[in-house]
């Protein structure tokens, strides 16, 4: 049974997805388990997760993704992500303003006190890794796409 190149790269990227989904719960699960949804910084860091390893991967795996040949679809992307890139930001400004203001503690008040410094530690380790990780990916990827309609248009490669 043969599969054309089109379908592999479908499974391959229905694959991908589903891998991102069970590493954000993954990465999200001490946390959902400990506050359930008091957690106010759920969606953005979710966010920044699903950022982090879907950017990464298009960024080394371009090749394999619908963006290949799309010149104008990678031209629209590239553009895109500077608007996406503030927004990542804006994020975790808004995550520091909260740690300035509330404390770090104040997210973690409903757990036990013995599991609150090493809770709150994973929250904002997590969270900054994975937003910085989101919005350097997005600023590479913008300059892969760039060169790779470059490389399109000039040797007709990826």
């Amino acid at each position: 049974m043969t599969t054309s190149i089109g379908q592999l790269n479908r499974r391959l990227e229905l694959l991908w997805w589903v891998l991102t989904i069970l590493v954000s719960l993954a990465v999200l699960a001490p946390i959902l388990l400990q506050l359930q949804l008091d957690y106010p910084f759920l969606w953005i860091n979710l966010l920044y997760i699903i950022s982090f390893i879907t950017i990464s991967r298009y960024l080394f795996f371009l090749h394999y993704t619908f963006l290949a040949y799309r010149q104008r679809w990678k031209i629209a992307v590239a553009l895109l992500c500077i608007p996406w890139i503030f927004y990542l930001v804006e994020g975790i400004h808004f995550f520091q303003e909260y740690l300035d203001n509330e404390g770090l503690m104040s997210m973690v008040l409903s757990v036990p006190v013995k599991e609150q410094i090493g809770l709150a530690l994973y929250i904002k380790n997590e969270f900054i890794l994975f937003g910085v990780g989101s919005i350097v990916s997005s600023a590479l990827f913008a300059s892969r796409l760039v060169i790779s309609v470059w490389r399109l248009h000039n040797r007709g490669t990826v």
